[in-house]
């Protein structure tokens, strides 16, 4: 008798009730398994942001040298077969106020839209305004559709005399006195805008 029990005792492992030896095992795997993903996302979270690493965040973004308005904004409709469809068209001066300028037009469904592909079309058109001791070096005047806009040098400390889209221009310009005049009755701020971009184009140094 003693030998049979020791048999029947001899590598035998009791079974929890309701519970299979393969259970434990699935249990830590899937703890595991849990917990390494919980490492994991608390490393991206605490070592990257989404979008972190993104131009303009995580990098050194080059800081925009160029200043910018909004001139003007107006809703514009063009009628087609299918009906109206509505959009706006905005008008931004762009300049670094050392000799370069531009403008930009441009269309957009919505406002946001529209004076952002303006800004950049302004940064793009830009031209080279020549300026002598803060101010132009001879007067200048230019025709653009009905606008006539007449721009005069000015002495030191006299400021910008002028109004409008001319001394929106010549501010982001960079010139410091100046005296404008506009000779037509356009009141159109595209219009004046550009005349005065033309006046700016004629500039030319004077000969020594």
């Amino acid at each position: 008798m003693v030998e049979e029990i020791k048999k029947e005792n001899d590598g035998f492992v009791p079974i929890p009730t309701g519970e299979t030896p393969t259970q434990p095992a699935q249990r830590a795997g899937g703890f595991g398994q849990r917990q390494g993903q919980g490492q994991r996302g608390g490393g991206f979270g605490q070592g990257r942001r989404p979008g972190f690493g993104r131009a303009g965040f995580g990098r050194d973004a080059q800081k925009d040298e160029f200043q910018t308005k909004l001139l003007d904004l107006a809703r514009v409709t063009r009628v087609t077969g299918g009906g109206k469809r509505m959009s706006f068209r905005a008008v931004v001066v762009a300049g670094d106020k050392k000799g370069k300028v531009g403008i930009g037009i441009d269309k957009g469904r919505d406002v946001s839209q529209a004076i952002e592909k303006a800004t950049r079309r302004a940064k793009r058109d830009l031209i080279t305004v020549l300026i002598v001791d803060g101010t132009i070096p001879q007067e200048v005047k230019a025709k653009s559709g009905p606008a006539v806009i007449m721009l005069k040098p000015q002495k030191k400390g006299r400021g910008l005399v002028a109004g409008g889209a001319v001394r929106t221009i010549c501010d982001l310009a960079g010139i410091k006195n100046i005296s404008s005049k506009i000779l037509s009755g356009s009141k159109n701020k595209l219009s004046n805008a550009r005349a005065t971009m033309e006046a700016l184009k004629k500039l030319k140094a004077k000969a020594q």
